[in-house]
């Protein structure tokens, strides 16, 4: 899966720098499909029924799952990418989140990529625990952990969705098992080797109360709180973990924890 995975990461890097105000979320899309074409792959979000785009583009208060189209993306606007690829019968998933600049308006930036930071950070707490666990769903509670020590530290209750959460991925995108994104009572499957999984916090300044916009994807806050989403491919293996879906295997982002990513041998 380590070849998914990098195409995946491939599509993001394309991506990534058309997150700019006056750029469409349907330019966003075909900058990572095309991506994923040129390594011989295929958009794997356009193998799940109903849906026609290689990324979903999720701005603002709309959390996940945002169809690509004309929106043009404003400054200030908080922008989450989430993107897959299918390479010789195997998948990737991964997910970032950007802040489009907006020098009238720092203060809301500011809040913005703070959100998004520590959604970010909550990942790599999660990565972090799933390279030392005995049990899966310690990954939440470093989760929820992380999240909750960050919030204190700014002064601000953010909330985790648990209406949407990450999964097993393999031949297929979406498999079991289930990967909280908090804690929950279970222990969850052992952590051992061949588990592959898709940790993705979903983050929100307000309420975790959501609902499905009339397109019938766009998962939106009832309260009109921003959101961030963040997501990464990783592999247990003999040696350690691998993050698929980094281009250094997620070293970088492992690092504060202490945690040095084993390449896949």
């Amino acid at each position: 899966m380590v070849e998914p995975g990098l195409i995946t990461a491939a599509a993001l890097a394309a991506a990534r720098p058309l997150i700019r105000a006056g750029v469409s979320t349907l330019e966003i899309d075909a900058a990572a499909e095309a991506a994923i074409v040129a390594r011989g792959a295929e958009p794997n979000f356009k193998l799940v029924p109903g849906y026609r785009h290689t990324v979903c583009a999720s701005v603002n208060d709309a959390v996940v799952h945002g169809i690509p189209g004309g929106r043009i993306l404003e400054p200030g606007d908080i922008v989450s990418i989430d993107a897959g690829a299918q390479y010789q019968g195997w998948n990737g998933d991964s997910a970032l989140t950007v802040v489009v600049p907006d020098p009238d308006r720092p203060d809301v930036v500011a809040e913005r990529e703070q959100l998004s930071r520590i959604t970010e950070g909550s990942l790599w707490a999660g990565i972090a625990r799933l390279a030392r666990a005995k049990h899966l769903n310690e990954v939440g509670d470093a989760i929820q952990s992380y999240i909750e020590l960050e919030g204190q530290k700014v002064g601000h209750r953010y909330g985790i969705l648990t209406d949407y959460i990450g999964h097993g991925i393999g031949k297929d995108m979406h498999e079991a098992p289930p990967v909280f994104n908090y804690r929950v009572k279970q222990k969850g499957p052992d952590v051992k080797p061949g588990l592959v999984v898709a940790i993705e916090p979903m983050v929100v300044t307000g309420s975790i109360d959501t609902y499905v916009d009339q397109d019938e994807w766009t998962v939106i806050t009832r309260d009109g709180g921003m959101a961030s989403h963040w997501e990464h491919s990783v592999a247990v293996h003999n040696g350690g973990v691998w993050v698929l879906t980094a281009e250094d295997g997620g070293a970088a982002g492992l690092a504060p924890f202490g945690v040095v990513p084993v390449p896949i041998a």
